[in-house]
Parts: C-alpha cells; structure tokens; sequence
C-alpha cells in the first residue's frame, strides 16, 4: 500500500460524504491507496454513512471512538494504516482528481524520513467568500505582517519549502513511520493547535523540512461566519499557555508590550471605529479581545 489518507470526523456526515466522493474519484489505482475515516463520536448519521461506503469501496475502512478530538482520532488512524505514507484532510475538504497523485510526486523526489508534503486548500469555488472569510486565510492584511488565524498561503507565494507554522492537517503528507515515532500530542486536543505542535516538534527532533506543491489542491467546503472568531480565538489564548509551558522560546504567551497594543486594540471605542473604517483591522482587533480573554482562562488551568 502506498498512501493512507487519514480523515477525523465529527458530526459532518453531509459533507463527508462529498469529502469522500471526491477521494473516490482519484486519478490514481484503487489498489495503491486506501481512505481510513475516524468517527470521533458523532450523533447524526456518521456511522449509516460509513457503512454504505464499506460496502462500496475495497479500499475503505473507519473507527469509532469516543469524542477526544481531531488529533486523537488522527493517530487511531493512522495506527491501522497501511500505507507508506500518511495524507492528513479534514472532513470538509473536497480534493481535486489528481489529488493524491500530486502528493505522491512530491513523495517521490523527496524521499528522506523527514520530509512531508503540504498541499493547498482554497475555498470551494461554489461559496461566496465573505470579507470575514477572505481575512481568516490570510496572514498579511493588517501591515503586511499579521491577518487571519486559518490559513497563511500568501506568504508561500513564488515558494517550494516551509516551516513548521505551515503544518496544515487539512491537506498534508508525511511518511508514515515518521509519525508512528511522533504521534499527536493528546494532551492538545482539548486546545486545538495540535497540529503545529507536532510540527514543530518534528522540527526540533527530526529536522523537518516541509515542500509545498499548490497543485496538490483541496477546496474547503465550509462556510465560516464572525460568530466563529471566539471560540477559535479563546481556545488559542487557552492553548497559548500549554505552548509557553513546554516550547517558551515561541513566546506563544506574548509580553506586557504585546499584552498591552492588543488591550488597547480590544477597546470597544476601537473595534467600533474599526468596523466602520477598515473590516480587516475589525477582524483583527476583535481577534486580539477574545484572545486575550482565552488567556485569561487558561492561566487558571496551569
């Protein structure tokens, strides 16, 4: 076997089901790769859907297990792969024909342990990509430097190589025995962020270098709105404290200097005056309150 795509889900069984449609649809032979879906508790109708694809597909297998999150069901996962390598999609994702055959190529001509493979991920052409949506992926808006939390590819642009800020679990491949000797922290599931902690530990132990092929392409299918912004917000603020805990030299918890711009930015008299003279300083500012407000929390759960 040579590739095992690894997808967690949960609660998504709509849209799985074009997730897996898609992975079905590949340019590449059935007998070279298989799909391995991990039900992470779900209560709508998961579990009907993953059976009717069993029977379907020879290449098809899934787990249930209780909900621990995306990174936990990731490594039951990728424990009963059986593929030499490992591509990682979320449940929303919908891949292109010569999806895993890009992948793959890039496989090939880097071949060393520690090296993986990110992909990109646009927005599905079918949605309407809100202002909001636009600014969550992308880095660059407020000054050129800093933007949305999602996805940063702006700053890949005229690139081949990354680094660990970049470990993509929507669309990303690694050798397996790479991650049977590093599997997700589970202690992060509960925070998010469990991807670019894996990443960076990759980094510091094994050296990884991460290629980037944009023509190995996944479409998010997912409509985000602002309603979104705080919980994903909080839960970084949260895990920014887990982060300065074991990594401190990535100052993930910022400084009085930053603690105090991103106080003052949180004021409403500024989010108010953002949101009427510049929606990407809006966005960001708001970012920074429940931000803030998650590191609030999690300080009372060192």
């Amino acid at each position: 076997m040579v590739l095992s795509v690894v997808i967690p889900t949960f609660n998504r069984s709509e849209i799985l089901q074009e997730c897996l449609d898609a992975l079905f649809r590949q340019d590449f032979p059935t007998y070279d790769y298989e799909v391995i879906v991990v039900d992470d508790g779900s209560r709508d109708e998961t579990s009907q859907l993953l059976e009717k694809y069993l029977k379907k597909h020879r290449n098809f297998r899934f787990f249930h297990q209780k909900n621990q999150g995306q990174g936990i069901a990731r490594n039951l996962g990728i424990q009963h792969a059986k593929g030499n390598i490992i591509v990682m999609i979320g449940d929303d994702i919908i891949v292109k024909e010569n999806f895993l055959s890009e992948h793959l190529r890039y496989h090939l001509r880097y071949a060393a342990e520690n090296e993986a493979v990110l992909g990109l991920t646009l927005w599905h052409p079918k949605l309407h990509v809100t202002p909001f949506m636009s600014w969550l992926t992308n880095g660059s808006t407020v000054f050129g430097r800093f933007g949305g939390h999602q996805f940063a590819y702006e700053k890949l642009e005229g690139k081949d190589q990354t680094d660990y800020n970049f470990f993509y679990t929507s669309n990303i491949s690694l050798k397996r025995s790479l991650l049977d000797k590093y599997p997700f922290d589970p202690s992060f599931s509960g925070y998010g962020w469990e991807d670019i902690e894996l990443g960076y530990r990759l980094y510091l132990r094994e050296k990884l270098v991460l290629y980037y092929n944009k023509d190995a392409i996944g479409y998010h299918d997912h409509v985000m709105t602002e309603s979104s912004l705080e919980d994903r917000m909080r839960n970084i603020g949260k895990s920014a404290w887990v982060f300065d805990k074991r990594y401190p030299e990535l100052k993930k918890v910022p400084d009085l200097f930053k603690k105090t711009v991103f106080r003052i930015l949180a004021l409403p008299f500024f989010i108010r005056v953002f949101k009427l003279v510049n929606r990407n300083f809006y966005y960001y500012a708001l970012s920074k309150k429940y931000f803030l407000e998650g590191l609030a929390e999690g300080v009372h759960q060192q």
